[in-house]
C-alpha cells in the first residue's frame, strides 16, 4: 500500500494512538483518521489503577501527545464517536454520527470491556477501564470508609493498594486459592497475598461473590458471610470488544484473530492491542495481551507493516505493577508447571524470580531491583545453570550453560 493511502483507526486508546503516531513517524503522508468513543485524546491506562487513582498525577500526564498534536500532524481525531458498522466490500466505516469514512486500510484497536460476574446486583459495583472510571473511584474513596473488591488479579490488587493508601478498610474476594495464581504460580501468589495482608487488606481466597445488595452501604454475600461496605469494586478481567469485527465477518476467537503481522481474515483490515489474538513467532502460539507495553509495541509494529515493512510479532510479553512498597517488572511467559528459582531473599523485598522449564528460562520478574529487565529478557529461552542463576553474586550475563 502506498504512503498516501487512506487509513482509518477504530479505537482511540493507547494502541490506536500509538499506531497513528508511528505512521507519521514512519513517513506516511496520506489521510489518517482515529475514531474514538472517549472524549479524550489517546492516553495510557496503567496510571488509572496506580498513580492517577492515588491522586499522584494529573490526567494530562497520561496523554500520548498533547491534544493539539494530532491536528498539527494532519491526523483527524474524532472524539465521542462510535463506529457502528464496517462495510468491508465498499471499504467504509459507518459511524453513529456523520458520514461513513472510506479507507484503503483499516486498523481495529477497539480494546476490551470490563467483565461483570453474572450475580444479582453486579451492576452496583464500580469497574475500572477509563479516565471517568478512575475519577469516580477516586471520588468514592474520598467519601467512603470501606470497600469490597471482587477479584484478586492485577487490577483488583492495585485498586486495593490505592484503597488502603486512602485509609479504607479493604476486603478482597478472590475465587482462586491464591491471588495471581494463574499468572505467577503458588510461591509468588503467596508472596503477593502476604504483601496485602501485611498492609491491612482482608484478603479472602477461595471466596466467591454471590450477590450484591443495598444502596450504600452495600452488602456482598460470599459463602455464609455478608460483608458490609460503602463501596464495591469489580475487577474480574476484561472481554475483548469484538462486536464490530464479528458483524463484519472477521475471524474471532478470544479476540480478533490476526497473523504474526496483525492482519485479520480480511487483507485490508488489521487489529492490535487488547482486542487482538495474535500469532507470536517467538513463542509459537497465539497471545492476547492486555498490557501497556504490548499496546506500544504493536502500535509501532503495525504502522511499519501497513507501510510495507516486513515486521512480525516476535517479542516477549512484558508488564509491571506498583503495590504498596513493591515495584515489579515481569517479562516472558512462565507456565504453571514451571519451577521457580529465586535470586536473592524474598524477605528482604528485593529479589528476582525466574520460571524454568527444565533448565530453560521462560520468564523472569524483578521485584524492587531495577535496570535488569533487558538482562532478564536476554535469558528467555536459554538454558542456565540453576545454582549460578540463584546466586546474586554471579552476573546474569554469566549464568547461561556453555
Amino acid at each position: 500500500m502506498s504512503a498516501t493511502s487512506s487509513i482509518v483507526i477504530v479505537g482511540g486508546g493507547h494502541a490506536g494512538g500509538k499506531a497513528a503516531i508511528a505512521l507519521r513517524a514512519e513517513g506516511h503522508t496520506g489521510p489518517i483518521t482515529i475514531v474514538g468513543e472517549e472524549n479524550h485524546p489517546p492516553y495510557e491506562r496503567p496510571p488509572l489503577s496506580k498513580e492517577y487513582l492515588q491522586g499522584e498525577s494529573e490526567a494530562d500526564a497520561m496523554l500520548l501527545e498533547p491534544a493539539d498534536w494530532y491536528a498539527e500532524h494532519d491526523i483527524t481525531l474524532l472524539q465521542g464517536v462510535t463506529a457502528t458498522r464496517i462495510d468491508a466490500e465498499a471499504r467504509r466505516v459507518h459511524l453513529d454520527q456523520g458520514e461513513p469514512l472510506p479507507y484503503d486500510l483499516l486498523l481495529l484497536a477497539t480494546g476490551a470491556t470490563p467483565r461483570r460476574l453474572d450475580i444479582p446486583g453486579a451492576e452496583l459495583a464500580l469497574t475500572l477501564r477509563r479516565v471517568e472510571d478512575s475519577d469516580a473511584l477516586r471520588e468514592a474513596y474520598e467519601r467512603s470508609g470501606s470497600v469490597v473488591i471482587i477479584g484478586g488479579g492485577w487490577i483488583g490488587l492495585e485498586t486495593a493498594a490505592a484503597a488502603r493508601k486512602a485509609g479504607l478498610d479493604t476486603t478482597v474476594l478472590e475465587f482462586a486459592p491464591l491471588p495471581l495464581q494463574a499468572a505467577l504460580g503458588d510461591e509468588l501468589g503467596s508472596y503477593f497475598a502476604e504483601l496485602h495482608r501485611r498492609n491491612g487488606v482482608d484478603l479472602r481466597t477461595s471466596a466467591a461473590a454471590e450477590a450484591i445488595s443495598g444502596t450504600g452501604p452495600y452488602v456482598v454475600r460470599s459463602g455464609g458471610d455478608e460483608i458490609t461496605a460503602d463501596l464495591v469494586v469489580m475487577g474480574v478481567g476484561a472481554a475483548p470488544s469484538t462486536a464490530l469485527a464479528e458483524a463484519a465477518g472477521l475471524a474471532v476467537d478470544n479476540g480478533i484473530t490476526v497473523d504474526e503481522s496483525f492482519r485479520t481474515s480480511d487483507p485490508a483490515i488489521y487489529a492490535i492491542g487488547d482486542v487482538a489474538n495474535a500469532q507470536n513467532t517467538a513463542l509459537g502460539t497465539r497471545l492476547r495481551v492486555e498490557h501497556w507495553d504490548n499496546a506500544i509495541k504493536q502500535g509501532e509494529a503495525v504502522a511499519k507493516v501497513m507501510l510495507g515493512q516486513p515486521v512480525t510479532y516476535d517479542w516477549q510479553p512484558y508488564f509491571y505493577t506498583d503495590q504498596f512498597d513493591l515495584g515489579m517488572e515481569y517479562v516472558g511467559r512462565g507456565g504453571s508447571s514451571n519451577d521457580v528459582v529465586i535470586r536473592g531473599d524474598k524477605d528482604d523485598g528485593e529479589f528476582i524470580a525466574f520460571w524454568l522449564d527444565g533448565d530453560r528460562v521462560t520468564a523472569g520478574m524483578n521485584v524492587n531491583i531495577w535496570d535488569v529487565t533487558e538482562d532478564i529478557r536476554a535469558l528467555i529461552g536459554r538454558s542456565v545453570d540453576r545454582a549460578r542463576l540463584a546466586d546474586p553474586g554471579v552476573p546474569l550475563t554469566e549464568v547461561v550453560e556453555s
